[in-house]
């Protein structure tokens, strides 16, 4: 069977889309989709990917108006977490360790919920 390589995109509708675009690439370093030869886009490392779909009414993503939830790796969660605080973005670390790692939540200007993974 031929199967997927790995996540191509992630396409999703926003209110003010070109805002928050800025505001990935310059608090989580999500390069924008090049418009010329001269830009880089976003390359992910290597790594594992969870592809899980949850039950309606999840209260994993918190706002049950929230279809979908972003995951990202990070190598230093307290680092990351600092970083964005001192941007002023509220982060919350879980304090348990798990199996897979640590991780935390924010979310990005619109409301969308964003965990951070540091995986074991």
């Amino acid at each position: 069977m031929e199967k997927v390589t790995g996540i191509g995109g992630f396409f999703f509708r926003a209110k003010a889309p070109d805002n928050l675009a800025d505001w990935y690439e310059r608090h989580l370093g999500v390069n924008k989709i090049p418009t010329s030869g001269d830009q880089e886009a976003w390359e992910q490392e290597s790594g594992t990917t969870a592809f899980a779909p949850f039950a309606q009414d999840t209260g994993y993503f918190g706002d049950p108006s929230r279809m979908w939830m972003l995951n990202f790796r990070v190598r230093d969660l307290d680092a990351m977490a600092a970083q964005l605080r001192a941007a002023g973005i509220a982060v919350e670390i879980n304090p348990e360790t798990y199996p897979q790692g640590r991780f935390a939540r924010l979310h990005d200007p619109e409301g969308n919920p964003i965990e951070l993974w540091e995986p074991q």
